[in-house]
């Protein structure tokens, strides 16, 4: 085993490297703007409480599509299954190809799911705190489902790379 150091220092790029060793999912934030259909990609999606019904996702501060998302009254959260990979990559890229090829549908309340995933979520911001580099977007749950095809794993992002879970038998 080596040794750790507690006095170094934290290099952005191996911090990166250092969180990155712990996979997480991977889920879809998107809502009809303006009656645009309007999205990002998070690997920071966390359940916070169950009383109140409350999920996080953090936000880099220099998004440019999060000001446009947090205007909306509702947002859907999709849990990305592993086939995701390309839509994943597609949210990160330009805003007028976010949705393209996407089997995405609009509730009334504006909340935008990607109809193949995991489990989705009819969502309102409940707060935002600033946390450095990142906002941490705390979500008021109003409806949930998920998917009860139990083959399908979901979307894992490790190491900087997109990945599937594999069942420990």
């Amino acid at each position: 085993m080596t040794s750790f150091t507690t006095n170094q220092d934290l290099d952005p790029v191996r911090l990166r490297q250092a969180f990155g060793v712990f996979p997480s999912g991977v889920v879809a934030v998107a809502a009809a703007v303006d009656g645009i259909l309007v999205g990002l990609a998070a690997s920071s999606f966390t359940s916070v409480s169950l009383d109140p019904p409350l999920v996080s996702v953090s936000i880099a501060n220099t998004s440019k599509t999060w000001p446009d998302l947090r205007r909306a009254g509702r947002l859907g959260v999709t849990v990305l299954a592993a086939h995701h990979g390309d839509l994943c990559r597609r949210l990160a890229g330009p805003v007028e190809h976010r949705f393209d090829g996407a089997a995405a549908s609009a509730a009334e309340t504006g909340a935008v799911t990607i109809d193949d995933g995991l489990a989705r979520f009819d969502c309102s911001i409940y707060r935002e705190v600033t946390a450095g580099d990142h906002t941490i977007v705390l979500l008021r749950l109003h409806a949930a489902d998920h998917s009860t095809d139990q083959d399908g794993g979901p979307l894992v992002f490790h190491r900087s790379g997109f990945g599937r879970v594999s069942p420990y038998r």
